[in-house]
This record gives C-alpha cells, structure tokens and sequence, in this order.
C-alpha cells in the first residue's frame, strides 16, 4: 500500500493544470505521508486536506491521535467507511511520484514510480469532512501493473487525463471501471535511501 508520495507543485500550478481555482495554500509539503497534509483536486477546487480518513481503534486511550486510514482497496469501497465518499465525494490526488517499501525486512528502501515526461499525474481518491482534521482523503488501490508487481501487489489507481471528469462526475458504477491496474509504461527508480529514516 502506498504510504508516500511526493509532489513538486503548488496549489496555483496544480490548478492550471487540473482546470480549476486554488484555495489559499496551507503547509502541504512536498513529500506527504499519511496523517499528513496534501492537495486534492475536488469540485473545481485544489484544496489542502489531510491524507487519511481518521479511525478509532478499540482500546485507544482516549484523547490518542485516530489512525490515519490512507488507502482505499477497490474491492472493498461497498464498506461503511468508504461507501459514501465513493458515491459522492471523489477527487483527483495530483502527484509526481509514489513511493513502495522494497527490500528485506529491517533494510527495506523506498522505491519510486512516476509517468514518463509527466511531472504530475492524476490518482484517484475520495474524500470526506472529518470532527478530528477537517477534510480528509484516502487514496484508491488496486491490483499493481507489470512494473509495480515486483516491489507490491497493490498501486494507486492512476487516471488518465481523458478519464477525470469520469472519476469525479460520473456514476459509481462507472468510476469503480476506472480502477485497473495502469496500463501504458511507468517509470521505476530504486534508492539505497532506508524506508524508515532514524
């Protein structure tokens, strides 16, 4: 599941390229981790939202940060928690490139899947208001393409350009067909760089 992202363009870019209007920026940085802030393109808006719709785990003391619930499987957005959002409230995520753990556990290294000649793609994602952090978002998952598979099992759900209004206007049944693996050539680069940094 994706865990990391980055994104090396600014509400006022993102709106250029998205069609639409930039909200006042907030303080989303350029890698966004879940629990986080990011942007998203929603209802003509690239607004700041935090990554991740919040849940209360049994025996969380209280007053305990929610844990931020950052991706959404496609086979499992009839649930309670994504059921509605994904009715209603869908966006477009802008990023430059997504990030998987790869390697031997205790020495995995991050490596990152981008578009070829693209400095921003579109993945798909809902979103909801939340009590605990305002809006909030969550990335959509599917099975991972030939060039993901070796390093996880699931990707974002990448939209093409033609695709968009699809995802954020059309019905449901019809958005969850735009959830496939990606099919055209992607872009991976391995790093030594250590998943967790101490």
């Amino acid at each position: 599941m994706c865990n990391l992202y980055r994104l090396s363009k600014g509400p006022a870019e993102i709106a250029k390229l998205f069609g639409g209007v930039a909200d006042p920026p907030g303080n989303a940085g350029e890698s966004v981790y879940p629990g986080y802030p990011g942007l998203v393109f929603a209802s003509g808006h690239v607004r700041q939202m935090t990554w991740g719709f919040p849940l209360k785990l049994q025996g969380m003391k209280p007053g305990s940060k929610p844990k931020p619930v950052n991706n959404a499987r496609t086979d499992k957005l009839d649930n309670f928690m994504w059921r509605y959002s994904f009715a209603e409230r869908r966006c477009l995520i802008p990023v430059t490139e997504f990030c998987e753990a790869e390697g031997e556990k205790g020495a995995k290294t991050r490596t990152w899947f981008s578009l070829p000649n693209e400095e921003v793609f579109a993945v798909a994602g809902i979103w909801r208001d939340t009590d605990e952090w305002g809006p909030a978002y969550s990335m959509i998952m599917t099975d991972a393409c030939e060039h993901v598979q070796d390093v996880h099992d699931r990707m974002p759900v990448i939209l093409q350009r033609e695709t968009w209004g699809d995802w954020l206007d059309g019905p449901p049944d019809a958005a969850k067909l735009l959830c496939q693996p990606y099919p055209a050539n992607m872009v991976v680069r391995r790093t030594a760089d250590p998943w967790v940094k101490r």
